[in-house]
């Protein structure tokens, strides 16, 4: 009983449903063809991702101060959003900055959790996430189905994908 936004994958539709986000240097600027600011997107996904039991994490964490806890979250929009940004970026940055950017994620997170972000390495980690946002410009469309999202296609002018050489 204590979910709010989201169904469990099993009481999600059998047939799932498409989502389609557009991005411009990085931020998502529109959901199914339809331009939003930041707010009024997230909420959208995260009423399309609830409804297809999209988001739901169950975790032990490891609190700062030494302890474990556990937590419950709904996170439908923003499951969403990092997995439309994760196809973006695997089309438009070359494989070691992508790997790079993998690693600096991990360094950035413990920052913010630790409140940490006022920092000069906080500052210039977040120059090389800037840096490699400026070519993660297009369109990412995914499948979400019974608590999965599957990457159903994607597009950029900056895609480093070539079919003639690159397909198997």
């Amino acid at each position: 009983h204590m979910l709010k936004n989201t169904v469990v994958p099993e009481q999600a539709p059998a047939k799932g449903e498409y989502v389609k986000i557009e991005f411009e240097k990085g931020i998502p600027v529109s959901v199914n063809g339809k331009a939003m600011d930041a707010l009024s997107l997230l909420t959208e996904l995260n009423k399309i991702g609830g409804r297809n039991g999209i988001g739901l994490v169950d975790i032990c964490e490891n609190r700062c101060v030494g302890m474990k806890s556990r937590g419950v979250y709904e996170t439908p929009g923003g499951a969403i959003l990092y997995a439309a940004h994760r196809m973006m970026n695997h089309l438009t940055l070359d494989r070691d900055t992508y790997h790079y950017k993998q690693q600096l994620s991990i360094k950035i997170g413990e920052l913010i959790y630790d409140g940490k972000v006022f920092t000069t390495l906080y500052d210039s980690l977040m120059a090389f996430v800037d840096k490699s946002e400026e070519t993660c410009t297009g369109w990412v469309k995914l499948k979400l189905i019974k608590g999965a999202i599957r990457g159903a296609g994607s597009g950029s002018k900056y895609s480093l994908y070539n079919e003639s050489i690159a397909s198997f």
